[in-house]
């Protein structure tokens, strides 16, 4: 598809003319990749696709849709659901590629949490969530979870949310308080506060969650998940996501959790590198969720630094996929399953090397389901998005399957997964809504947002410069309180 000589600017404003709920936009001619779990095909050749206002009503060859449609020739490209990131601290972006090379966990705890976070007014958790959601949709992921573990002040959290609002991504706003500085103590009570002001219909793009830690090593007792957290976030009907799963303390903090029953599809644990059988044993038998972060777990080194993808399937987890901390990694889902996809294998063919044995190698397809509906399954969203299927709603993607980079199509999934990126990206729909278009981002200003991001960047770090901040905060070298 080129939208510059097919609908162009003028389809957009066709489409933008009508009220969202009596839009229909028919997709024709396109390479579709369903991921859809159920038995139909999974890709289909020149399949239609028709969206009516923010959901997906057919999928199939020969659909017709009237003359009220926008038509969008899509011959040429390939559409798959968007991509969903399960775990981001997005106030961070700002700081993007700061410490390429941070060597462990506590180099990037001393660096950011205990000296950049406490420096960070509300403006500084807007732009940075706001830089980091707009890059996702650019580059296809239009769910994130963002774990903003920041919230120093109401305002720092209200903040955060109306940056998810305004860029109009679907959004996770998964609330914690900060590892270290001063704050006002309010999370997680505000929580109450939160969903009563932002999240009071189950029927709109951003939900809610919990955000805790593991255990009390890197912060203390106060953010460390537990029977009293599992009991708030119970009672407000929200999803809780647990950060820092890693290593023996973790371990048993899992078998207490399974002990305690707090353990279960609405609870997700992130990382889960360096875990014991018996811990990943309770993780499958509960239908505990969970959220790798490939190239963090390597990259960074987090206990084994091997993402934990074997031992989640053994157990039957499938899990979804996340970038975490941009002040190091990349900031797109094309990278995580690229990496993922090239360690997993490499490991499975070193351990049956000289033994006769068959490596158990994933799939690309498995990659794109991690990156796609088991994402949105983990986020507790498996019923909203994830899949081109009927009834959900309409996040997906237009990508170019004859640019310069990808052509000729011979394989959609292997094409999405590793030959394609941000550039290929032709549109973007969240919820019905384009929120990219013949290849742009819509509706941001950017020399206004550089400006932005560039003032706010440059207040952290002289901020953090003037207070000293990290280098009394009383840490050792693996970023866990003295």
């Amino acid at each position: 598809m080129n939208l510059h000589d097919t609908t162009g600017d003028a389809g957009l404003d066709r489409i933008r003319r009508r009220p969202a709920d009596r839009r229909r936009i028919l997709f024709t001619g396109a390479t579709i990749v369903t991921m859809d779990p159920g038995p139909g095909p999974g890709v289909i050749d020149r399949g239609d696709l028709l969206v009516e206002g923010d959901t997906i009503t057919a999928v199939g060859r020969g659909l017709s849709a009237g003359d009220a449609a926008v038509v969008v020739d899509a011959t040429g490209t390939i559409l798959t659901p968007g991509f969903v990131d399960t775990h981001r601290h997005a106030w961070e972006a700002q700081l993007r590629r700061i410490m390429p090379d941070v060597d462990d966990l506590g180099g990037y705890v001393m660096s950011t949490l205990a000296g950049y976070a406490p420096v960070y007014r509300p403006e500084d958790m807007y732009t940075g969530t706001r830089l980091a959601a707009l890059t996702a949709i650019d580059s296809g992921i239009t769910t994130m979870l963002d774990f903003s573990h920041n919230s120093r002040t109401r305002e720092h959290s209200d903040a955060a949310i109306q940056a998810l609002l305004d860029t109009g991504i679907r959004g996770v706003h998964a609330s914690m308080g900060p590892h270290f500085g001063d704050w006002d103590r309010q999370w997680p009570g505000d929580l109450a506060r939160i969903k009563d002001r932002y999240f009071s219909s189950a029927d709109q793009l951003l939900t809610l969650r919990l955000a805790t830690l593991a255990t009390d090593e890197i912060a203390g007792p106060a953010l460390a998940h537990g029977a009293e957290p599992a009991r708030f976030a119970a009672e407000l009907g929200i999803g809780v996501s647990v950060d820092a799963v890693f290593g023996a303390a973790s371990s048993e903090a899992v078998l207490r959790w399974a002990e305690g029953g707090i353990l279960g599809p609405g609870t997700t644990l992130i990382h889960c590198t360096g875990l014991t059988s018996e811990a990943w044993k309770a993780m499958g038998e509960t239908g505990t969720t969970v959220a790798l972060a490939p190239t963090s777990d390597a990259q960074i080194g987090l206990e084994t630094a091997i993402p934990a993808i074997d031992e989640a399937l053994s157990v039957g987890i499938r899990p979804g996929l996340s970038i975490d901390v941009e002040v190091a990694l990349a900031s797109d889902m094309f990278t995580q399953m690229r990496t993922l996809h090239a360690i997993q294998r490499m490991r499975a063919v070193d351990a049956a090397y000289g033994t006769g044995r068959q490596p158990s190698r994933i799939t690309t397809r498995d990659v794109l389901d991690f990156a796609t509906l088991q994402g949105a399954r983990t986020n507790g969203l498996a019923g909203v998005t994830g899949s081109l299927t009927p009834g959900k709603k309409a996040d997906l993607l237009v990508i170019q399957a004859e640019d310069l980079n990808n052509m000729p199509l011979n394989d959609p999934i292997g094409t999405v997964v590793l030959g394609s990126d941000a550039r290929n990206i032709t549109a973007v729909l969240i919820n019905g809504e384009p929120r990219k278009w013949s290849g742009q981002v819509l509706d941001v200003d950017l020399p206004a947002l550089r400006r932005e991001v560039h003032a706010s960047r440059e207040y952290v770090l002289n901020g953090t410069a003037r207070s000293g901040a990290g280098e009394c905060q009383g840490l050792d070298r693996d970023g866990r309180t003295g």
